[in-house]
């Protein structure tokens, strides 16, 4: 096999909004922390070849993939769909997926995005070499905590502890895997990827400065320790009910933490790289399915009489643009506007949407534009015909969670509120459809 390696910057300009954390914050950036990077890892077999690009970002729109494919496509001779473009979902970064009142975009940052994403792919061609591949799976622990089923955000000195664990260690990934890259002629490290499933909310928001949260800041000083240029690619995995175990703090304590945090992280994807076994990996694959997923739909009349009751609440006396409350229904506004419009346009709110799978011998990709939980990751990983099979969110888009049924039962935040800030409607049965999906597409590579 050949595998190849490359990175474009793709640090925004300060002075621009951040998304994450709550709805018209006014979040502007003051400072560079950590630069971003799209990383592109290029894969070739005798019949098969693929790129991956993981983005430092918090995820990216149809826009964003269908015009980065398009001039990969035009500037390699490759396949548009052998490209899988991947986001590690920092909330430190630029607003490139365009959430209702989760941060104005900078146009002109997101204008370029595309050709810089697909630059990584196409300069991680030109750099395709024979090379040999290792894994390992090592312990993890003492960053996550599952926000839905464990006690959310924990005092900072308990979580700075080394000894600090969850409640309920076992509803979070305890372990991280990470593939290493050799060039096969000089036995050097070429390049990597690390694969671990927790949001990157070290920070908060009350913090302004740009990095890659735990996760990006753990992979760049990953990567200056070598002694020749090495890229590292996080990949994320099911992060939806799972925060850092630092979240929600003030400034001075969210960045103490994130390099606490970054530092733990970096430590075990060490302790990887130090003991990966090599695998033989000549069987590359990629495969795309289109997956139409059931929502929760409502006719006009009922959506417009529900957008009567939000905007009646911008006729109270005492309506305030200061009330974090208010802007959550402003955003529920909005999305049932654009909601009303494509139904009246005759638009699919459920049109299909994308998942794509990639396989290195004996591990399987396998990612969706969404924000998985973990118990849909776990029953994935105990049918996979996969021996490693590796469950990947923001993958190819950013559409929001996809709460485990259990949640999506229960209802809240994940299941019946960021489907607006997506501008739609709820999913009816994603828990099953998503995994049913998955591993139909793990069946076909494997």
């Amino acid at each position: 096999m050949k595998a190849g390696f490359a990175k474009i910057d793709i640090t925004p300009r300060v002075g621009f909004e951040l998304s994450g954390f709550g709805p018209y914050l006014g979040r502007r950036s003051t400072f560079i922390r950590d630069n971003l990077w799209a990383r592109g890892m290029a894969l070739q077999s005798q019949d098969t070849s693929t790129v991956l690009v993981s983005c430092d970002i918090i995820g990216i729109t149809p826009r964003t993939l269908e015009l980065a494919r398009k001039y990969f496509a035009e500037q390699t001779g490759w396949a548009p769909q052998s490209l899988m473009i991947h986001c590690i979902h920092t909330h430190s970064g630029p607003p490139a997926d365009f959430l209702n009142g989760w941060g104005v975009a900078d146009v002109p940052y997101i204008e370029i995005l595309p050709f810089k994403i697909a630059q990584a792919a196409i300069n991680a061609i030109q750099n395709l070499t024979e090379a040999t591949v290792a894994h390992a799976e090592v312990p993890c622990e003492g960053i996550g905590l599952n926000r839905e089923y464990d006690k959310d955000a924990p005092p900072l000195e308990d979580v700075l502890k080394e000894s600090w664990r969850p409640a309920k260690p076992e509803l979070t990934d305890t372990t991280c895997h990470v593939i290493k890259f050799h060039d096969a002629s000089t036995g050097k490290t070429i390049g990597f990827c690390s694969y671990f499933g927790c949001h990157p909310v070290c920070c908060c928001q009350l913090t302004h400065h740009i990095h890659g949260d735990y996760a990006g800041i753990a992979t760049n000083n990953l990567e200056r320790e070598f002694d020749s240029p090495v890229v590292g690619l996080f990949l994320q995995g099911a992060q939806g009910d799972v925060n850092s175990c630092c979240v929600h703090k003030p400034e001075q304590e969210s960045l103490l933490a994130l390099d606490v945090i970054a530092a733990r992280y970096a430590r075990a994807v060490r302790n990887g790289l130090k003991k990966a076994a090599e695998f033989e990996a000549s069987i590359i694959k990629f495969a795309n399915h289109k997956v139409k997923f059931t929502r929760k739909m409502a006719s006009v009349p009922e959506l417009k009489e529900k957008l009567a009751e939000f905007e009646a609440q911008f006729q109270r006396p005492d309506a305030s643009e200061n009330d974090s409350k208010l802007r959550l229904v402003v955003v529920k506004a909005v999305a049932y506007r654009k909601i009303i419009d494509m139904i009246e346009s005759g638009k699919d709110l459920g049109a299909p949407i994308e998942i794509q799978g990639i396989r290195i011998g004996k591990i399987t990709l396998l990612g969706a534009p969404f924000e998985i939980m973990q118990m849909i990751k776990n029953e994935v990983k105990q049918d996979a015909k996969s021996p490693v099979p590796l469950v990947m969110g923001l993958t190819n888009g950013s559409w929001g969670y996809l709460p485990d049924r259990v949640c999506a039962a229960r209802g809240g935040y994940a299941q019946d509120f960021v489907p607006f800030m997506k501008s739609t409607l709820p999913l009816a049965n994603g828990h099953d459809e998503l995994k049913n999906a998955l591993l139909k597409l793990d069946a076909e590579l494997n």
